[in-house]
Formats: C-alpha cells, structure tokens, sequence
C-alpha cells in the first residue's frame, strides 16, 4: 500500500511522484517510492527514491538513494528531501532508515551528516549485491532514528 505524497514540501522545494515499485521478494527488493526534487517553481533538480522495510539488501543499499543535477548542488537539497522522505517513512510506521554512501562520495557523507544521521560502519559489499557487480566494495553506513 502507497500513501499519497502531495504534503511532503518546504517553502523551498516539494517532492514530486514519478512512480512506485511493489515488493519483488524474488530479488529482496520492497516497495518503493521514486520521485523527482523539484524547485517551488516546478523546476527538476534532481531525484530520490524510498524503499520502505529493512533486510540485507537496504542494510548495504540504504532506505534512501538521491541525486541532486550538478547546477544544484551546495544547497543541502538532498538532505532536505531526505527529511521529507522521513515523514513518508513515518506513514509506513518505520521508526528509522538507513542511508548508505560510497566512502570516497564527501558530498553523499555530509549529506547524511547534516541530515542527522548516526554513523553505524563502514561495511564491505557482498558478492551476490548488484553494487558488487557495478565494481563498488565498500558502503558508509548511516542511521536515521525518525
């Protein structure tokens, strides 16, 4: 089941949904929320996803995932969102998230960092985990108690 998204907004940016994805139990996959960050003026900025429950694959691959268009970075827009995600995580009845980065992303980090998050480890990616096959080993992980 999907919750509406239409309060999730700031006087600075809003989220917008492009689409959902059901639980696929065959890959560990679970439902998720796919939405584009959007300017009050409706201006794309960038995008973020939430994948809603906890098992192995979002303990490595994290809750959230965001990526904020080049020209719009610097301004903490993806923690933003995330703190938006939070309150969509909060419907579901998740009392946290995690959110996980490539070590060497400083951006990503301070993201999760300015977003209030807890660092738990930096963990090595297991073989059978689609971001081992796209050549990353290692993932900072973070926790976000909502």
């Amino acid at each position: 089941m999907f919750f509406g998204v239409e309060d999730l907004k700031t006087d600075e940016i809003f989220l917008k949904l492009t689409k959902t994805c059901e639980e696929q139990p065959e890959k560990r996959w679970l439902p998720a929320y796919y939405l584009d960050i959007c300017l009050v003026d409706g201006t794309t900025i960038g995008n973020c996803d939430l994948r809603i429950g906890h098992n192995d694959k979002t303990y490595i691959g994290g809750n959230i995932g965001y990526e904020i268009d080049e020209p719009y970075r610097g301004h903490h827009y993806a923690a933003k969102a995330c703190k938006l995600l939070f309150q969509q995580a909060k419907k579901h009845g998740l009392d946290y998230l995690i959110i996980t980065c490539d070590p060497a992303n400083v951006a990503s980090y301070k993201t999760c960092e300015y977003a209030g998050g807890i660092f738990i480890e930096t963990a090595n990616i297991p073989e059978d985990n689609e971001m081992y096959a796209e050549g990353k080993r290692k993932v900072k992980i973070y926790r976000f108690d909502i």
